[in-house]
């Protein structure tokens, strides 16, 4: 039995035999050694590159960002320049508007001052002439009552403006009350 214990303890399928651990050993130490000169450099080149490009993304992000920043900041002065510019223009078109206005109202103003005036200047050249009118109309009819009256004719023109220009006075006399009083 005892022999069938050191069989049944060489034949133990846990314990590895002896050549199989040095071929294991020499299989794992060449693997090993391939893997080490071969794989892992790719893999640390493509981890190398990732980390570049990730790092270079960050810093581009940034640089964005900066960029961003700064054209946001370029724009809200630009935006406030504008504003204030447009206010600015706003305020010149009131104040224009308020001269334009005052200067079409001066304007309207002596353009009504000059009417009133060539009115007024027509008005009295027409009442000039119907009092002229008036006058030689009057002096007519007075001459020709004044011919009956009298009894003798007032063909004489200096004789009849004579008449005429008393009977006018004397017209003018009775019609204007406080010139009568005041004789």
């Amino acid at each position: 039995m005892h022999s069938i214990n050191l069989a049944a303890e060489k034949l133990n399928p846990l314990v590895p035999q002896t050549a199989e651990l040095i071929v294991g050993v020499i299989a794992f130490t060449l693997l090993f050694l391939v893997m080490r000169s071969k794989v892992v450099p790719m893999f640390e080149k493509a981890f190398a590159a990732r980390t570049t490009a990730i790092q270079g993304g960050i810093e581009k992000a940034e640089k964005a960002q900066v960029e961003a920043e700064r054209a946001l900041r370029q724009y809200t002065e630009q935006l406030s320049k504008a504003r204030d510019e447009a206010q600015s223009l706003r305020e010149d078109a009131r104040a224009q508007g308020v001269a334009i206005i005052e200067e079409l109202r001066t304007k309207a103003q002596e353009e009504a001052a000059r009417i009133t005036a060539s009115a007024h200047a027509s008005i009295e050249a027409e009442r000039q002439q119907a009092i002229t009118s008036l006058r030689h109309e009057v002096g007519a009819l007075a001459v020709e009552l004044a011919s009956k009256i009298v009894g003798e004719s007032l063909d004489d023109q200096a004789r009849a403006s004579r008449v005429v220009d008393r009977f006018l006075d004397d017209l003018e006399t009775s019609n204007n009350p406080t010139t009568s009083n005041s004789n």
